[in-house]
């Protein structure tokens, strides 16, 4: 690496222009064209990969790795965070030159590298934490121990970021598939480098929602960590309201007001159509099926979430996971062409290297990361859970050819299907190892943290395509963000979920670790130890599914109108009151959308950034409050 420098005359930022809608001719043409009209004169000459941009998206990352995992525990979403990471580096590093501590300012390749990183550590590092590792501690009543945790986490991502090597070449530039939120971190790169003013607005709007969200969940929850302000907080008020208009029996089935911006917020990012299943599924859950199996005596009328979610999750996870899988079978064409072109990922040139062939990533490095990765793991899995070696191996082979097709999968739709990937690998080994839930669980977690990493390094790797980046140095600013991500988000993990108890709690729902533990649980004992209604719950959900996967196929104009089932059986794993909360974000998205669209185009993504950055930050800072000293304890082992 080396500092930044002036490279004003080689800087054209200014002149920049995406080639969005790619090249044509022979792979050879394609990439000769990129490489004459888009790498020379940036990627050769510009900076990119500095310790400044490093350092800036490891800061960045490590931070933002906070949020995801506090909103994952909360609603089982993630955020990406390179857009966020972009804008917030730009406003800072902007304001260190004004005041003189930096010299020079970043390049819109130093940016891209630093959104490399940040996205790394702050979203594809830790992503299975509030998954598998979670449902882990649900099944066990306990988390693993913290090195094993750490390393367990640093080699998924090291599988997943070298697996993505072999695929960029035929993904990215010859294929030229689409990958969304690349493109989207590229424009974002563009306007702020571009247009200075119009990035600093989008700065001071996420500056300036995150310090009131921070305010506000500090009123929220920060109240009641003091005596003489607890009957003063926002909750506690909200409670007392809670208690007059709908009482106990529906604050126990969880229908009663809340307010929590963050998942407003979550709601504008989601769309209309996503928050309006949730809601309609929120509806059908909690004042629908809740109320019935109280009336039969199967849930106890006081048990609380607790008590309903053991009934209401086998609904919930059927409806997502028979969805996931068949829209998964369905995609058979997108499948076949990743395997086609499995061939061609291998294929090697003889002769000198080639100029293309000099800045691309080595496949030596592929085959180092993919051997480390696969020793390690069968350690882990076997000196953890006694898995024999052979099932670990089968476990990073299946993993490949899975992350093969969600790379694909999220280049063409912007959608990395984790979880139905992960219900492969469970099905599998439900199969290869039956009876033992940590090899199910913990196989399909290797599945699931390399198609995360692979996907998101893709989808950073097709916004330094677009500007004109080097590809070997960005892979290395992906990797240089694993060892921050990594840290940052296991030590947090262990202060966020100190034990069992806080998992499918009012404080983490944890849906997605739900889900997991739930198929685990199922094909580990089969459906026949289930009661009679968990299984009709099964099927009802199941059938749901495949209904809401069909559906679009069948009336494809009006696509938009009809329930996503990810939405609707989401909202039977947490609180009604989420449900109402996405909705109202998504409703106000929507009318600023129609009233204002230049200004909802420029402001509605920051702003929600912003109120999801300050909201999970101050709500982690307060965990880390009322737990960080005791947590400290144990990491010194006093």
């Amino acid at each position: 690496m080396h500092e930044g420098n002036q490279n004003a005359k080689n800087n054209p930022e200014k002149d920049i222009e995406l080639p969005i809608a790619g090249f044509t001719g022979t792979p050879e043409e394609i990439e000769r064209q990129w490489f004459e009209q888009v790498y020379r004169g940036r990627g050769d000459s510009m900076c990119q990969l500095t310790w400044r941009a490093v350092l800036m998206g490891s800061l960045l990352g490590g931070v933002l790795s906070l949020t995801n995992l506090y909103i994952g525990l909360k609603s089982g979403w993630a955020m990406g965070v390179a857009i966020t990471a972009c804008i917030l580096s730009y406003a800072l590093w902007t304001a260190l030159v004004k005041i003189g501590i930096a010299k020079t300012p970043m390049t819109i390749l130093e940016n891209n590298c630093m959104q490399s990183t940040a996205s790394s550590a702050g979203y594809s590092t830790g992503g299975t934490l509030v998954s598998a590792f979670a449902a882990f501690i649900v099944l066990n009543g306990h988390a693993l121990p913290i090195p094993l945790t750490l390393a367990w986490v640093f080699f998924l991502a090291v599988l997943g970021v070298t697996m993505a090597v072999p695929m960029k070449k035929q993904m990215i530039n010859i294929e030229q598939l689409r990958f969304p939120s690349g493109v989207a971190a590229a424009e974002t790169l563009r306007a702020l480098h571009s247009h200075g003013e119009k990035g600093m607005r989008a700065a001071k709007a996420l500056g300036i929602a995150g310090v009131l969200a921070a305010i506000d969940n500090f009123w929220h929850d920060g109240f009641g960590m003091f005596a003489r302000l607890a009957d003063y907080s926002s909750d506690a008020l909200i409670t007392k309201l809670n208690g007059v208009i709908f009482g106990p029996l529906w604050m126990g089935r969880t229908v009663m007001c809340s307010w929590e911006p963050i998942f407003i917020a979550s709601g504008a990012i989601m769309g209309m159509r996503v928050c309006i299943s949730v809601l309609i599924g929120s509806i059908a859950c909690w004042m629908v099926f809740v109320p019935e199996f109280q009336h039969l005596g199967l849930i106890a009328p006081t048990g609380g979430f607790r008590a309903c979610v053991q009934w209401t999750l086998w609904f919930g996870v059927s409806c997502m996971v028979s969805s996931s899988l068949l829209g998964f079978i369905l995609q058979w064409r997108t499948v076949v062409r990743a395997f086609q072109g499995f061939g061609v990922l291998f294929t090697r040139k003889s002769g000198k290297p080639s100029e293309l062939d000099a800045i691309e990533t080595p496949m030596s490095w592929f085959a180092a990361g993919q051997l480390i990765s696969l020793v390690a793991l069968g350690w882990l899995a076997h000196a953890s859970f006694g898995m024999p070696w052979w099932q670990s191996s089968i476990a990073v082979v299946m993993s490949f050819a899975l992350a093969l097709v969600a790379c694909r999968i999220t280049g063409e739709t912007d959608t990395t299907p984790i979880g139905a990937l992960g219900k492969v690998t469970q099905l599998t080994f439900g199969v290869l190892s039956p009876g033992n839930m940590n090899v199910n669980l913990m196989s399909a977690n290797i599945t699931a943290g390399a198609a995360g990493s692979s996907a998101d390094l893709l989808t950073d790797l097709k916004s330094g395509y677009l500007l004109g980046a080097n590809p070997r140095k960005q892979f290395l600013a992906q990797f240089a963000g694993i060892f921050i991500g990594t840290l940052v988000s296991v030590l947090a993990f262990a202060v966020l979920v100190p034990n069992a108890s806080v998992i499918g709690s009012d404080q983490f729902p944890a849906p997605s670790a739900m889900t997991w533990s739930a198929v685990a649980k199922a094909l580990s004992k089969g459906l026949e130890a289930l009661e009679p209604a968990k299984v009709w719950s099964i099927v009802g959900g199941g059938t749901l599914g495949i209904i809401f996967t069909v559906l679009p196929m069948l009336f494809p104009k009006q696509q938009k109108y009809l329930p996503s089932a990810a939405g609707f059986g989401l909202a039977w794993i947490f609180q009604w009151y989420y449900g109402v909360l996405f909705f109202i974000g998504a409703v106000l998205a929507y009318w600023y959308q129609k009233k204002s669209p230049t200004k909802a185009e420029e402001y509605t993504y920051p702003v929600a950034s912003g109120i999801i950055a300050g909201g999970s930050l101050m709500g982690v800072a307060l965990i880390f409050w009322q737990n960080g000293p005791e947590m400290f304890h144990k990491l010194i082992g006093h």
